[in-house]
């Protein structure tokens, strides 16, 4: 039986919720979904069993009890990052500078910044990092996403996370356009450490396990002869906010050999992972795409 989507009403709903929860402090929204996170982890659900089953793959040295241990704050970050989408879409300029921390190690508002793709990884906190780079760069700029099921909450999603100046550009639309900004000389965010199936992917180690990984942010470096930003969000402890991460360009690349720039993309979020593992999120299928003759581990 498949399952049954949220009707409008249930769309309209979530985003009424969503503004509502805007209004109360961050530190009430963060506990609220801490909360909220802890409950649900609680009820045997597919996606828990998702965390689970990539936690086992990718570190299989660990111990039940820190399995579980991470399992469990990873769950529970992951929800409350769907509630603190009430904040990241509707805070204003004020609330986000006061929350949302940057270091870099470039200068954002350089007036000759050369073409650049700002890479981003699926920590829980992407939302907040994606939304604010826009804001710290000072200039017009293009983010990639993913377009969203349902018409009403996919304009919502995409009008709150472009109000910082942002294109948007659908994922569908992507090489075409991201080769438009670049030649405009618009910075780019763009994210490729999901599973999106084998067109334009090769299998690459992803903690020992082979991985079905986009080559696209080598291919675009190199056509749109543009510099790799990484860039993580981590979200602070005791309900401080977020800091925002901008590394320094990687050197070398692309290097003319998509499958090595690949495998480098995939060790740099390892060592980011190693740093604070309950912030990757888990809950995605990153293994869901498996080499032929491999059975499925989901």
């Amino acid at each position: 039986m498949s399952k049954k989507k949220p009707g409008k009403f249930g769309y309209l709903f979530g985003a009424t919720l969503l503004r509502a929860l805007n209004c109360l402090p961050y530190g009430v929204v963060g506990r609220f979904g801490d909360a909220l996170g802890s409950l649900l982890y609680l009820i045997p659900s597919s996606r828990r069993r998702v965390v689970h089953t990539n936690l086992r793959l990718c570190f299989p040295h660990w111990d039940d009890a820190q399995r579980e241990r991470v399992a469990r704050a990873a769950f529970r970050h992951a929800i409350r990052s769907y509630a603190e989408r009430s904040v990241q879409w509707f805070a204003d300029r004020e609330k986000m500078e006061r929350l949302v921390q940057v270091e870099s190690e470039v200068d954002l508002t350089d007036p000759d910044m050369p073409p650049t793709i700002l890479l981003g990884f699926h920590f829980v906190g992407i939302e907040a990092g994606s939304i604010f780079i826009n804001h710290a760069l000072r200039r017009p700029c293009a983010s990639l996403y993913t377009p969203m099921s349902n018409p009403f909450f996919d304009a919502l999603a995409k009008r709150q996370r472009g109000r910082f100046d942002a294109e948007m550009i659908s994922r569908a639309d992507s090489a075409r356009e991201v080769l438009r900004v670049l030649r405009e000389r618009k910075p780019i965010m763009l994210a490729a450490d999901m599973d999106y199936g084998l067109r334009n992917s090769v299998f690459v180690p992803f903690f020992g396990v082979q991985a079905c990984t986009l080559t696209s942010i080598s291919r675009l470096a190199q056509a749109g002869r543009a510099q790799i930003l990484p860039i993580v969000t981590e979200v602070l402890p005791n309900y401080r906010g977020y800091k925002l991460k901008v590394f320094a360009p990687w050197e070398n690349y692309p290097s003319g050999d998509p499958v090595a720039d690949t495998r480098r993309m995939n060790a740099f979020l390892e060592e980011q992972i190693l740093r604070m593992p309950e912030q990757y999120y888990w809950v995605h299928k990153r293994f869901k795409t498996r080499p032929e003759g491999e059975a499925g581990v989901y």
